[in-house]
């Protein structure tokens, strides 16, 4: 019989693959694939005769369909929604069952996250790919995904008899710092900044390019009509680019010591888990420059930050003070 802990196991890798799906979705520019929500161009599922269409450019004049964008945008929201079903199903199980009421609780709130996470995939399209709804709409995967990773934390018993205290401190400011660069990673694919610096290490032939800091973090410019490529001068787009860059090396130091304090307190699985984690998204990020952004090694790349977020919160299950 099924478990909550075998359950929310499933869930965490089903979560990987629609963070993969959203990344692809992302990457081949196919965010207003489907201009309305949740059907595409009024469908159900996306128009494939040439009747079905015809209605659908008479529907939506301004967006001339196109196939290759419409089908991730489609696959995406399906496997979105099958998620939702997914925490439906382990909230109804963990209050069948006998488990703890934090846990109960924990369901509880992945359901309703859930529901606000559909509610950000229904403003990306409406409000036409405003970067900060597609941001917080990334970071809403993210999110959904480590809630279900502690379910699975609390059921399994895993990492419960493993405790160190001592880097608690250490281990929430590299937590802050992967946030920020996650953020940085976001804000970055959402103003198609990505390429914004062609060379490595420098940037223009530059340790110092001309930036842009002002224009390229306004949280909140316009869109025009949508924001499909973007609308920001290069200056801007080099700004957060660069950041990303930056925030990494700090991201790469403070790692570093949390991974040679868990090693010298004892814990050198989970220590080599995240160096290995660690040098695998730097290389992924230093390919998607220095190879043109990819499409595998870029969705690659949002994979390997997903992980290296499990791992950073699986240090800090082991730094709580108590994991009965």
């Amino acid at each position: 019989m099924i478990n909550i802990k075998h359950f929310s196991l499933f869930s965490i890798f089903f979560a990987f693959i629609v963070i993969a799906l959203g990344a692809w979705t992302r990457l081949v520019d196919a965010g207003l694939g489907c201009p309305d929500w949740p059907g595409c161009y009024g469908f159900v599922f996306f128009p494939t005769s040439g009747e079905e269409i015809a209605i659908a450019e008479s529907r939506f004049p301004m967006f001339p369909y196109e196939i290759d964008k419409a089908i991730p945008e489609v696959v995406h929201r399906y496997f979105a929604a099958s998620l939702g079903l997914l925490a439906i199903a382990q909230m109804i199980m963990a209050f069948r069952t006998n488990t703890t009421r934090s846990i109960k609780a924990l369901t509880t709130f992945l359901f309703l996250f859930i529901c606000l996470q559909g509610l950000f995939g229904y403003l990306t399209v409406s409000l036409k790919l405003l970067p900060i709804i597609v941001t917080g709409h990334l970071f809403g995967g993210f999110i959904t995904l480590s809630l279900f990773f502690y379910v699975f934390l609390h059921t399994s018993g895993i990492l419960s008899k493993i405790h160190v205290p001592q880097i608690r401190g250490l281990a929430f400011t590299a937590l802050i710092a992967l946030i920020l660069q996650i953020f940085l990673g976001a804000w970055t694919s959402t103003n198609y900044a990505s390429l914004a610096c062609a060379d490595f290490p420098t940037c223009h032939g530059s340790y110092w390019p001309n930036m842009d800091f002002k224009e390229g973090f306004d949280l909140f410019h316009e869109v025009g009509p949508n924001y499909l490529y973007g609308q920001l001068e290069n200056d801007a787009r080099t700004a957060i680019h660069y950041m990303h860059r930056l925030n990494a090396i700090l991201v790469a130091l403070v790692y570093g010591l949390l991974v040679f304090r868990l090693f010298k307190a004892g814990v050198g699985q989970l220590a080599s888990a995240l160096s290995i984690v660690l040098v695998t998204q730097i290389s992924l990020g230093i390919m998607n420059v220095v190879f043109v952004l990819p499409l595998y090694v870029a969705i690659a790349h949002n994979l390997v930050a997903a992980m290296l977020l499990l791992t950073t919160l699986s240090v800090l299950f082991i730094t709580r003070k108590n994991n009965c």
